[in-house]
């Protein structure tokens, strides 16, 4: 008798046990749906993103003269489009293997108006999805396929070949618009600059920027110094959504501020330019003869001020996916831009 109850209480045992196993696995099970769930969302959401203009941009502003709206235009011959990269690497100096030569971190388009003596700048989000040109290790040409812009710069030999691709990519982004020249620095270029005009000022708009400076507080004025401005221009926090997108305005508030310094310096020292190009020979990579880069230089220092109407960012949307940010052009946004930049209305 004693045995049939232990055998009995066995069982109720073997019962409960079986059934919060299941409750267990049920659990689990659903656990795993709900993760294959938010993860086929997050799939859906990046195709559905990557589908929004990925078609192979038509080179329209190829052609030096265009009709858009009823109008028609001329590339302006005296308007220059310079593209200046910042690559996230120390040194410029050896040319290196596929993959190794950095990304380009910093890209933006400048409009030199020789005539005028003064640029505008375009600034081009480093995490837009655009036609590059892939390689092997080798260097041999893959093909093309839609990748993150900053990648264009990867793929070449970490000098004139990156920046070739780079600029390619570029073009063909901006709907074939022709780019004169190139011109690459390293991040050890930007505290050279930095403290070759006695140091920048900024506000410090960002409380994330103190875990890498304690002396760059939120709201704080600070002179940068050093590797400070590099710190400014560069950080990001890549736990949070498209903040490569949002530290553009960092950017530009740093452009302003070494123009401004720049503008102080040269009242004192006629000679200051020279010295500064000078500074980064061993830092920089152009396509550009030294009275290019130098003319360049001098248009944005005869330029009366360098504000907000002198800066335009590529208009376009950026979209979180479940790998990478992503930045997608609205290239009918972009038309009116690139034509305000680069051409002129005709009769």
């Amino acid at each position: 008798m004693t045995g049939m109850n232990d055998h009995g209480r066995k069982w109720k045992r073997f019962k409960v046990a079986a059934a919060v196993l299941g409750v267990v696995l049920l659990a689990g099970a659903a656990g795993v749906t709900v993760h294959l769930y938010r993860q086929r969302k997050a799939q859906e959401a990046e195709i559905a993103a990557r589908q929004h203009s990925l078609e192979e941009p038509e080179p329209f502003l190829a052609e030096n003269v265009i009709e858009y709206s009823g109008k028609k235009y001329r590339r302006n011959s005296y308007v220059k489009a310079i593209l200046c990269i910042g690559v996230d690497r120390s040194g410029l100096g050896e040319k290196t293997t596929t993959g190794f030569g950095g990304q380009s971190d910093g890209l933006f388009l400048l409009a030199q108006d020789t005539a005028r003596n003064t640029v505008k700048i375009l600034m081009i989000p480093r995490d837009t999805m655009t036609r590059i040109t892939l390689t092997d290790l080798s260097g041999n040409v893959l093909g093309k396929d839609i990748q993150h812009l900053t990648l264009a710069y990867a793929y070449g030999d970490g000098r004139e070949l990156s920046c070739e691709y780079t600029v390619e990519a570029v073009s063909e982004l901006l709907g074939g618009l022709a780019i004169d020249h190139y011109m690459a620095v390293d991040t050890d270029s930007i505290s050279v600059l930095n403290d070759g005009v006695g140091g920048v000022t900024v506000t410090i708009g960002e409380p994330g920027l103190a875990s890498r400076d304690p002396e760059l507080k939120l709201g704080e004025t600070v002179s940068l110094k050093g590797k400070q401005a590099e710190t400014f221009v560069r950080y990001r926090d890549i736990q949070q959504d498209n903040t490569a997108l949002f530290r553009m305005d960092r950017h530009q508030q740093y452009m302003e501020g070494f123009f401004t310094a720049l503008k102080k310096k040269a009242a004192e020292d006629d000679k200051i330019l020279i010295r500064l190009l000078d500074s980064i020979q061993d830092h920089m990579v152009t396509d550009m003869q030294k009275d290019q880069y130098l003319k360049a230089a001098l248009d944005v220092l005869n330029t009366q001020q360098l504000g907000a109407g002198d800066f335009y960012t590529l208009p376009g949307s950026g979209v979180t996916t479940a790998r990478y940010d992503e930045f997608y052009v609205d290239q009918e946004a972009m038309i009116p831009v690139i034509l305000d930049l680069f051409y002129r209305e005709i009769e």
